[in-house]
């Protein structure tokens, strides 16, 4: 990790504030990338590539713990929150829009990495009432725009490359 370079980032928070927003979202943040959000808070990220699926993907800027910014964590994951599925924390934007989150589905204690693709992911309630899918299977639906990053945030930071 001794080639990361973070730029531009808001003032820095304490741990504190970090693990709150964690319980307001109902997980426990992994500590690693705790010590990174408090040092580098909102931050840009180089190198920023990773790979998801064979396709390159960019690194965009870290969720910040500004109550008054528009990538605050919590407004983030409230606005997504009817679209992405259950036990997705993001954490992260690219530049397109799309998530980089913790995924807590069968990992509560060591959420893994994914990417969360916005293109064709629909609100899970529109899923329900249009398509007549059971709330289960909106949430398999929703999950298909979930794809496999790394087994924990420092893994992830470590497939970073130019």
């Amino acid at each position: 990790m001794s080639n990361i370079q973070w730029r531009s980032w808001d003032d820095p928070v304490t741990k504190i504030e970090v693990e709150k927003v964690g319980e307001k979202l109902g997980v426990k943040l992994p500590l690693e990338y705790i010590e990174i959000a408090m040092n580098y808070n909102g931050a840009h990220v180089s190198p920023d590539l990773f790979q998801v699926d064979g396709k390159e993907r960019v690194f965009g800027t870290l969720l910040t713990f500004d109550t008054e910014d528009d990538e605050y964590i919590l407004e983030v994951f409230n606005d997504y929150k009817d679209t992405i599925p259950k036990k997705i924390i993001p954490f992260a934007f690219d530049p397109s829009g799309n998530l980089i989150c913790f995924d807590y589905k069968n990992h509560e204690d060591n959420p893994i990495v994914v990417f969360w693709e916005h293109e064709n992911a629909w609100e899970k309630e529109m899923l329900i009432l249009e398509e007549g899918l059971t709330e289960e299977m909106a949430e398999e639906r929703a999950r298909e725009n979930v794809f496999y990053v790394a087994e924990s945030f420092t893994a992830f930071l470590e497939k970073l490359h130019d």
